[in-house]
């Protein structure tokens, strides 16, 4: 395994990992050589298609091809592929967020115009995986949507990353008491209960949480409304829970990339991130928190379904589809 570096183009950090975009690269080449035409079709799209940033989190007609229609096989290809970019924690997160469609089908029945099946989850790929040229692959489907940008081995893009579930917490049931993202919850409320009284004027925004994440499922998420409580504000034990909290967000990908991206959060300034905080403070009570910095937000919500449902996405300003880097790729290419 080749160890991460971190290469500056045009004064900017850019995160070129080769281990993980080889394991892409090879994992990738495995799943689509085990294709048909006609699935290869469906799973295929050009580097530059539309297609993908056509990312979404809800239940939708999708492209790409649908774990339920591969062999069994196939299907275990595609997880390979899934892993290839989660760290086992984030793979774990993400399968049993499939899990849980069963769940709600056996909650909600299957009167649903779109069914809750854990096998609907799509597999896309977009130019060729190789060692040389601009790709990217996602798996997506309701409460999940993993996607990678890469120029060839080099992993330039790990966003739009979203997880959420539904239920938060299984209540009922041979898996009662599950909670696939409770780590994400219950950090942040350590955090904003641990807060004296003007620290919680400064992070909390507002009594009501917002119905939902607001950046949304947008192509490009701007910036939020600045404001909130700097980890520069917290004393020594609340910076650690902040940082366990954002380590949390990072680690849904493998090791050697989510260090290289704590490393640029570093290297920002982790004081100059912001935390904000919206809604009730007790388990049960609708909430909303944000952990935003110059280039990033993590963005979480639990208020619907009487607050028993968690949307947690990971967003980058700029690095969204890996467009930063791409766009500082034509500059350097067109200055030649």
């Amino acid at each position: 395994m080749k160890v991460t570096s971190l290469l500056c183009l045009f004064g900017l950090a850019i995160r070129l990992v080769a281990g993980p975009g080889d394991d892409m690269i090879s994992s990738a080449h495995q799943f689509l050589a085990s294709l048909t035409d006609g699935q290869r079709a469906q799973a295929t799209f050009a580097f530059d298609a539309d297609e993908r940033e056509n990312w979404h989190f809800i239940p939708k007609d999708r492209k790409g091809l649908p774990m339920k229609e591969m062999t069994s096989a196939q299907r275990h290809l595609a997880d390979a592929l899934l892993a290839t970019g989660l760290s086992q924690r984030g793979y774990v997160k993400a399968v049993t967020i499939m899990s849980l469609e069963q769940i709600l089908q056996d909650l909600e029945g299957p009167a649903r115009r779109f069914p809750r099946d854990p096998e609907l989850y799509y597999v896309s790929i977009f130019g060729e995986p190789a060692a040389k040229g601009q790709w990217g692959w996602r798996v997506e489907g309701h409460h999940l949507s993993v996607n990678f940008t890469l120029d060839g081995a080099s992993v330039i893009g790990a966003t739009p990353s979203f997880l959420g579930t539904n239920p938060a917490e299984v209540r009922s049931g041979p898996r009662a008491g599950l909670r696939v993202l409770g780590v994400e919850e219950d950090l942040a409320r350590e955090l904003v209960t641990s807060l004296n009284d003007e620290q919680r004027g400064i992070a909390v925004i507002d009594t009501k949480a917002p119905d939902d994440i607001l950046t949304l499922a947008v192509r490009k998420a701007d910036p939020l409304t600045p404001g909130g409580l700097s980890l520069g504000k917290l004393n020594p034990g609340q910076k650690e829970v902040a940082i366990h909290l954002l380590r949390e967000y990072l680690g849904r990908l493998r090791g050697e990339l989510a260090e290289a991206d704590f490393s640029r959060l570093e290297k920002a300034g982790l004081d100059t991130i912001q935390f904000v905080w919206a809604g009730g403070f007790k388990r049960g009570d609708r909430h909303y928190y944000r952990l935003q910095g110059p280039t990033f937000v993590f963005e979480y919500d639990n208020t619907q379904n009487d607050a028993n449902h968690i949307h947690a996405v990971w967003r980058e300003f700029n690095g969204d589809f890996g467009r930063d880097i791409l766009a500082q790729h034509v500059q350097q290419e067109h200055s030649k």
